[in-house]
């Protein structure tokens, strides 16, 4: 494994309570951050104590696992608040594909948060401590040229009907394409402008950033806090009207629509199955209502249950992951045609992403509405479920849709 323990001792940690800092994002030194925000609260951390990439090959989850749970054992930890999010804390970003490089878990030098009023700051050191970075002025995006990603759209459209001839012909029932767009920009993106933006347009959704990966998700793919688990399942999308009367026109023809309700089913059935043998009680509300952000409306439908083994955050995202909303069903059937079909390595993108810490309490989402940037470039990532009653032109025109979250917060 690459990476490790920087200095080579173990942790030591200190969380105190703290006066409330107001805007978490504004508090990151650096665009090199990691934040969890929702709402206005979570979680915002800079630095490295420890670092772990994991390449293809390994099981990606157990070796994070595994790493962690030695780091935090050895760990000499003060932690007088006591809350989900409070002691040692990891940030992660998964891969979504096994057989992709560059998973990784940081565990941060400084981590703030913030939880039902109650603030604090975590100090981590390995060996001799380290200055605290100096603070970077914020730069927004200068000017930016976009280019096709992977595949052009007319490429991508016929992806999505041969991906509709194979589950018409009986070999699957649902597959989840995904296509990139990227982006060159005359000077450095700093992923704190992204990230403001993002948590201003879209409180509802969870805002984060990992290790270059930025976005705002609204699929809440594990929250576990001491036994309690719960989970938010989003299939079937429709973009926002420009009245209310058009909007509402949209809402009610997602709500009726036989295509995205069965997408929708598949994806509920796939939580329930993989969650039922973790759970002594588990509750699936009966029908999806309405999730609006700013820009799109999705089918949702809220899962709770009470663990029936004790079981990581971290485990349980490993344990759900890939579901049918980000991949299909069945799943080894689909990730194959998505290997075929898609033209590209995803990467993190529609992976587990979120954080969790000593107690194993942690919130995990899937990695949407996002992009990974690397200097002056990002490469953002959209992607729908396709079913046989799925049209390429409307799954496309869908994915734009997606792309404006990330696409707006670059733009300004």
């Amino acid at each position: 494994m690459p990476d490790g323990l920087t200095g080579g001792a173990a942790l030591t940690v200190t969380t105190t309570q703290v006066p409330d800092p107001g805007d978490l994002l504004h508090q990151l030194p650096s665009p090199a951050a990691s934040a969890w925000i929702h709402d206005g609260d979570g979680l915002v951390a800079w630095g490295d104590a420890a670092r772990l990439t994991l390449p293809a090959g390994v099981d990606r989850f157990a070796a994070g696992e595994k790493w962690l749970a030695e780091l935090f054992e050895a760990a000499d930890v003060t932690d007088n608040v006591a809350v989900p999010g409070t002691g040692p804390v990891a940030f992660g970003s998964f891969t979504f594909d096994p057989a992709s490089d560059g998973s990784v878990l940081i565990v941060p030098r400084v981590i703030l948060g913030r939880r039902a009023g109650t603030a604090w700051r975590t100090t981590i050191t390995a060996g001799a401590a380290q200055p605290d970075s100096r603070p970077a002025r914020w730069v927004s995006s200068s000017a930016l040229r976009w280019s096709d990603g992977s595949l052009t759209a007319p490429e991508w459209e016929n992806a999505v009907a041969a991906a509709v001839a194979r589950i018409t012909a009986g070999e699957l029932r649902k597959v989840v394409l995904a296509r990139d767009l990227r982006v060159q920009s005359s000077g450095a993106i700093d992923s704190r402008v992204l990230l403001a933006r993002l948590a201003a347009r879209f409180p509802g959704c969870y805002t984060f950033a990992c290790a270059g990966l930025v976005g705002a998700t609204p699929e809440l793919l594990i929250r576990r806090e001491g036994s309690q688990v719960s989970s938010l399942v989003l299939a079937g999308t429709m973009a926002r009207g420009g009245s209310e009367a058009e909007d509402a026109a949209l809402a009610a023809a997602l709500l009726s629509s036989a295509k995205n309700a069965e997408e929708h089913r598949y994806s509920v059935d796939s939580v329930r199955q993989l969650l039922t043998p973790l759970c002594s009680e588990l509750t699936v509300d009966e029908s999806p209502h309405l999730l609006q952000m700013a820009d799109y409306q999705h089918l949702a439908t809220a899962v709770s249950g009470v663990l029936g083994r004790d079981a990581s955050a971290l485990a349980l995202a490993s344990s759900l992951h890939p579901t049918a909303a980000i991949c299909g069903t069945p799943t080894d059937a689909a990730l194959e045609l998505i290997r075929e079909l898609e033209g590209m390595d995803r990467g993190r993108y529609s992976g587990p992403v979120g954080w969790v810490d000593a107690r194993g309490n942690g919130e995990w989402g899937i990695a949407l509405r996002c992009g990974e940037i690397d200097g002056r470039a990002a490469r953002l990532f959209a992607g729908n479920g396709i079913v046989a009653g799925s049209e390429p032109a409307e799954e496309l025109a869908e994915t734009e849709t997606k792309f404006r979250p990330m696409r707006t917060a670059l733009e300004g």
